[in-house]
C-alpha cells in the first residue's frame, strides 16, 4: 500500500472498444450492460466476443492508479492489458495474452492467473484500486473500502502500451464507475 508513490490518473472509457452491448454514461466514467445490441459502426478497436471496454489513457511507463466503484455488482472483471488483445473469437483472458486481472463472478473473487486462481477477501469491496507499475512489472488490486490487499501480478514482462480493462457480464446489474480524481 504506497498509494502516494503512484500518480492518480483519471480513467475515461474508450467508446470505440466497446462491445455493442455496453451503455457508457456521457463523461465516459461509467459503463453498463443491457440486453440489446446497439448498432454501432464496426472497428478493429471493438469488442465482438465479450463486453468489454478499455480505458483511456494508454500507458507504456510509470505507476499510476485509479479506483472504480463496483458497488453491490456481483460480477465483473477489472484490471489492464495490452492495447493489441484479440477482440474477436474465443480467448482466455491471463497474462499469456495479455490480461491482467481480478473477477468477481457470482460471489467468488478470482485473478484470472493461466488457471485461475480462487481469491478469498475479508470484506467485499464497494470500490477496488488498481495500482500499475509498468517498469517493476507489478499490477496490484486493492479493496479500497477496508485497505486491504487484493492480489498482485509481479514481476510481469511489459511491452507496449497498456490500457484499463472493464468487463460485465450479466445485463442490468448497475453501473461500474471510475472514481473521479480531485
Amino acid at each position: 500500500w504506497r498509494k502516494e508513490e503512484f500518480q492518480a490518473v483519471n480513467v475515461t472509457l474508450d467508446e470505440a472498444t466497446a462491445h455493442p452491448s455496453l451503455l457508457l454514461t456521457e463523461q465516459g466514467r461509467g459503463v453498463t450492460l443491457q440486453e440489446i445490441q446497439q448498432d454501432l459502426p464496426s472497428s478493429t478497436q471493438r469488442f465482438v466476443s465479450i463486453p468489454c471496454v478499455l480505458g483511456q489513457p494508454q500507458i507504456c511507463s510509470g505507476r499510476y492508479y485509479w479506483e472504480v466503484k463496483v458497488g453491490e455488482l456481483h460480477s465483473w472483471d477489472l484490471g489492464v492489458c495490452r492495447d493489441n488483445v484479440s477482440r474477436k473469437g474465443t480467448f482466455q483472458m491471463s497474462p499469456q495474452n495479455g490480461f491482467w486481472a481480478i473477477r468477481l463472478y457470482q460471489e467468488d473473487y478470482w485473478a484470472l492467473t493461466i488457471s485461475e486462481t480462487h481469491l478469498t477477501l475479508r470484506e467485499k469491496p464497494l470500490s477496488v484500486g488498481i495500482f500499475l507499475d509498468y517498469e517493476a512489472g507489478d499490477v496490484s488490486f486493492y479493496n479500497m473500502t477496508d485497505e486491504s490487499h487484493i492480489f498482485t501480478f509481479s514481476k510481469q514482462t511489459f511491452y507496449g502500451v497498456l490500457r484499463p480493462l472493464f468487463r460485465l457480464w450479466f445485463p442490468d446489474s448497475g453501473p461500474l464507475t471510475i472514481v473521479e480524481v480531485e
